[in-house]
């Protein structure tokens, strides 16, 4: 690969999407930008400082006036407090992240640590004593050469006072953000998003059957024949793809662009992301450029894979009805928010698995997840842990109920027959009572439930 196309490829909208993702989702970044902020508060502020007179400052008369030892004394309390501060907030952050992670699961981590508050809080403290720190080397008191910097230490006493603010405002927020019902808020938030942003859209529009059928018949029939396999360098998953992109290239090279690795599938150097014929068409400056629509990193991500976003709400499902832990009433809630996502992509359109470029012509093949393909897994993992539990029972098969009402011919059978298989694996291990409530639900729903097309 050349050098224009690698920096061509480093700069791609793909790529500096994937490269701010992973900034705003680490714990450095926001502190050290608010403590570079700070830096140069601090020196702005000081030479503020020098072109104001003391006159001016007792003019104003709200600003402490200080002398030497006093602005020192000052800035000293502030910045060896806000150290402590900072010191107490870090013990507790990773205490709340051992607790998500042992109690939530791992993945939820990157949630936590995406989070702002706890970020800015983080920020206000180190920002603070930077702050402090840097003003207290500009504070003179020696014979024929005093300055004391009144703005400057102003200020610093203003950050001190917002920085308590900012402590009762983490306790606060460290409370609320490991309660159950506010850790599935956001994913169900992420999950609405990811919904919204991938169905019903689409990589140009779909194409008439007669254009598959007639110009690209040998084109599609001799696919993998006539195909080039484009991978990338080292292993991970698949966290975003640059529809634009791939359509942009496809369209300039008048090829068929078959997507192999789908956001969210593990691939290592031996793995094709996608498959481009007729493969002469193709340039080594073109795969290059193939590649760079594509963000290959460590972990999974939830901006382009739902699968993912509705399997952190399963995990937690599974891990609240471990021996373990033994937690239902955690687990229908879980449901409860399974049934919300999935009911709202029963109301979407599920893009064609072909995608057209403005004259109709085929350019990009994909594999597009139903509903049936995320509800199944999902609803089944869950059911696997709950056989003996009849609240949890019960409250799949109403959601499965639910979704039977929205969902296509084809869906609705499928979801139906999972419900049947949840109903009979759990009917030898349920309590007597249990099991006359559940053919009692049984009944009823199938009474209300409208005669089949």
């Amino acid at each position: 690969m050349s050098a224009e196309a690698t920096i061509r490829t480093l700069l791609s909208p793909t790529w500096l999407l994937g490269v701010w993702d992973r900034l705003r989702t680490s714990f450095w970044f926001l502190p050290s930008a608010m403590a570079a902020a700070a830096v140069a508060l601090s020196f702005g502020l000081v030479k503020v400082d020098a072109w104001v007179n003391a006159e001016t400052v007792r003019r104003l008369g709200w600003i402490y006036e200080f002398g030497p030892e006093g602005a020192r004394a000052v800035l000293s309390a502030i910045a060896s407090s806000m150290i402590t501060v900072a010191g107490l907030t870090f013990s507790i952050t990773m205490l709340t992240l051992q607790l998500a992670s042992s109690q939530f699961g791992p993945r939820l981590l990157r949630n936590f640590m995406r989070d702002r508050g706890n970020q800015i809080v983080l920020g206000t403290f180190t920002s603070t004593f930077l702050y402090c720190l840097l003003v207290l080397r500009t504070v003179r008191g020696t014979e024929g050469a005093s300055f004391v910097p009144h703005l400057s230490v102003a200020f610093g006493v203003l950050l001190a006072t917002l920085s308590l603010a900012v402590l009762i405002y983490f306790i606060h927020h460290v409370a609320i953000s490991i309660r159950i019902e506010t850790v599935l808020a956001d994913l169900a938030a992420e999950t609405r998003s990811a919904i919204d942003r991938l169905y019903p859209e689409r990589l140009g529009r779909d194409p008439p059957v007669g254009d598959v059928a007639g110009a690209y018949r040998s084109t599609l029939e001799h696919f993998e024949s006539r195909a080039r396999p484009i991978g990338v360098k080292g292993s991970g998953y698949v966290q975003r793809v640059d529809e634009d992109a791939l359509m942009r290239i496809a369209t300039e090279h008048d090829v068929l662009v078959r997507i192999e690795a789908r956001p969210g599938r593990f691939i290592t150097d031996c793995d094709p992301i996608v498959l481009v014929a007729p493969s002469e068409r193709i340039s080594d400056e073109a795969a290059a450029a193939l590649r760079g629509a594509f963000v290959v990193g460590p972990d999974r991500t939830p901006a382009q894979d739902l699968e993912f976003s509705l399997r952190r709400i399963v995990e937690i499902a599974q891990r609240a009805l471990s021996p373990g832990i033994n937690d239902p009433t955690t687990a229908l809630y879980c449901i409860d928010r399974l049934g919300e996502a999935l009911g709202r992509l029963a109301e979407r359109e599920i893009p064609s698995s072909v995608r057209a470029d403005p004259q109709g012509r085929p350019r990009i093949v994909t594999s597009v997840g139903t509903l049936e393909d995320l509800a199944c897994p999902a609803l089944a993992a869950v059911a696997r842990y709950a056989t003996g539990d009849a609240d949890v029972i019960r409250k799949l098969l109403r959601i499965i109920e639910a979704l039977t009402q929205k969902a296509g011919p084809r869906t609705r059978d499928r979801i139906l027959a999972l419900g049947q298989s949840i109903e009979r694996a759990s009917r030898d291990r349920l309590s007597g009572f249990d099991k006359d409530a559940m053919a009692t639900l049984l009944l009823a729903e199938e009474a209300s439930r409208p005669p089949s097309s």
